[in-house]
């Protein structure tokens, strides 16, 4: 049980840290010899000025390690299961000079926490916010769009009565997004609206220029080494319309102070460009800590001023390559899991190259999935060995974090063959949500690219370095399907029986087949040499992935069809 000082929200000072997400985790500090840190999480989400009348914000304290909870108390709340959740109200009606004059609480005061709030009733969750027992803060909170820096202090710990030697100070940002509307005059004449949601700062001097397709704006930002280390994003969104997208092209180049970032740039994370299903764009500017400190360095001193400019510039597309496949659940291998992978890339990468891979997460109803933490394994198909992975630098938060479900991944393709891409979601958001948590496994084919140099070939023997990420298995095959292709071996159902069987048990993905491209034949006749691959796979002389191989070919050849 811990001792909670107090919680204070207010809006930090213009450029003061930028957060584009709308959760926080602290660095942990030492309580007895356990690394504890608390996290913040806005619910909703996404948080926008005037969208919502209440809004929830969940105060985490936890062991780092164990990620057990410990006991909120006193002085300002108690909670006791270690999860605090108040009810934030903005009210913009404030007459009072410091604002936080005009700031409400709402409670009981706890029996055995003196002057800690505290509501008596059902636990909160996700589902229940509008019944379940909660403080609240009614008050001039989340009525202006930035950046707020909440601070928790720790001043006890055990019990409410038991006070630590020096407190625990902790302090997180979360973002409110404003919305600004804007409007450029297209070469027909026609105007097209363009709408920037900044999680920063007031978006200044929106201009269009027509010779170069380009978008540009700029807001305050300090550019000092010690101030830009301390921060952890700037993320600004950009909104197109479709008359746009149809005027000027789908694809975008973004700039930062006249620096490239984006797919293909040394700053490949710093765009994340999406066009939806009714053809408008939505352009991500998501400048981390790294990106921000790399733009400095390039700028140098005598080319800096302390203003953020960004260009975004649009045109028509380059050739590109791209594999789609959905996501099983970890245990079984099978069952899908309500989350899709799309990869795409340049085609005039090749072989020898760092190939710039764009990762998109959708879920079923095609939307971007926020905040997802992954890790990702270039795989040898045929030998079963791990070429290159990434699973993130934190040990204590596992995985890459696609902050809006889009993510570039700089992977080098050391030669042709048989190469394959796992994926794995290890969950959303600072909790890892296991909504989405899955893997998924594809094929690709990268090609020569561009380069004059001759294709490298795979090594001749058979490296043994063991994966990172748990193999995807999604070439296994249920033991039971074993007993039908017995019988068409036996001769018990012929060729016609045994595809559309196959046929059925992918389409109801009883068996995973990595994206194949589906080809087209005359013929039905399934070559012999797929009946002796099948003869081995059932005595257990091949595995499953030789045995799924065979069905691949049957497809490239139109003999299976998936349509």
């Amino acid at each position: 049980m811990i001792t909670l000082l107090g919680i204070s929200v207010a809006l930090a000072l213009p450029g003061a840290f930028g957060h584009g997400l709308g959760g926080d985790q602290a660095p942990p500090l030492d309580l007895d010899g356990k690394q504890v840190t608390v996290s913040t999480v806005l619910n909703p989400f996404n948080l926008e000025v005037d969208e919502v009348d209440t809004v929830n914000m969940k105060v985490r304290f936890f062991d780092i390690d164990t990620k057990v909870e410990l006991d909120l108390v006193r002085n300002l709340f108690f909670d006791k299961d270690g999860t605090l959740d108040l009810k934030i109200k903005p009210n913009k009606v404030c007459n009072e000079d410091p604002l936080w004059k005009c700031t409400i609480y709402g409670g009981s005061e706890h029996i055995s926490a003196a002057g800690a709030l505290y509501v008596e009733g059902a636990p909160c969750t996700d589902d229940n916010l509008d019944i379940c027992a909660r403080p609240s803060i009614t008050g001039p909170v989340f009525i202006k769009g930035g950046l707020y820096n909440i601070k928790v202090d720790i001043e006890g710990a055990t019990s409410p009565k038991t006070i630590v030697k020096d407190s625990l100070k902790y302090e997180t940002f979360v973002s409110v997004a404003q919305e600004q509307d804007f409007s450029l005059i297209t070469a027909t004449g026609k105007a097209a609206p363009v709408v920037i949601k900044t999680y920063y700062d007031d978006v200044e001097n929106f201009a269009f220029e027509q010779s170069t397709n380009t978008i540009s704006f700029d807001m305050a930002f300090d550019w000092s080494p010690d101030y830009v280390e301390l921060v952890p994003l700037v993320h600004e969104e950009v909104r197109v319309s479709s008359l746009f997208t149809q005027t000027y092209g789908k694809d975008f180049k973004g700039y930062v102070n006249g620096i490239e970032v984006g797919q293909g740039s040394d700053l490949a994370n710093g765009l994340s460009p999406d066009i939806t299903a009714d053809g408008s764009g939505i352009v991500h500017f998501l400048l981390t800590t790294d990106v921000l400190q790399s733009i400095n360095e390039q700028l140098g001193t005598e080319n800096r001023e302390n203003r953020l400019y960004f260009e975004l510039v649009a045109g028509e597309p380059a050739p590109t390559k791209s594999v789609e496949f959905q996501l099983v659940n970890v245990s079984d291998k099978t069952s899908p899991v309500p989350a899709n992978i799309d990869i795409s890339w340049p085609e005039k990468y090749g072989v020898g190259d760092r190939v710039p891979f764009l990762i998109t997460f959708r879920d079923d109803a095609g939307e971007l999935i926020p905040d997802v933490r992954y890790g990702i394994e270039l795989i040898d198909h045929e030998r079963q060995t791990t070429l290159e992975s990434f699973t993130g630098e934190d040990s204590n938060n596992p995985g890459i974090e696609a902050i809006e479900g889009i993510h570039v991944q700089n992977i080098k393709i050391p030669y042709e063959g048989n190469l394959r891409l796992d994926v794995a979601v290890y969950g959303t958001g600072i909790d890892y949500d296991e909504k989405y948590k899955g893997i998924g496994s594809t094929l690709i084919d990268v090609g020569s690219g561009s380069t004059d140099a001759p294709p490298a070939t795979a090594p001749p023997t058979t490296p043994t370095a063991p994966p990172v990420i748990q193999p995807t298995e999604q070439t296994a095959v249920p033991d039971w399907i074993k007993d039908t292709t017995k019988l068409w071996i036996n001769g018990d159902i012929d060729d016609a029986t045994f595809v559309n069987g196959i046929q059925f048990l992918i389409k109801e993905g009883i068996i995973v087949i990595p994206p194949t491209a589906q080809g087209s034949s005359d013929s039905a006749e399934i070559p012999s040499w797929i009946k002796d691959t099948a003869k081995l796979w059932i005595n257990g002389d091949i595995d499953d992935a030789t045995f799924v191989n065979g069905i691949q070919f049957l497809i490239k050849e139109g003999i299976i069809s998936l349509s």
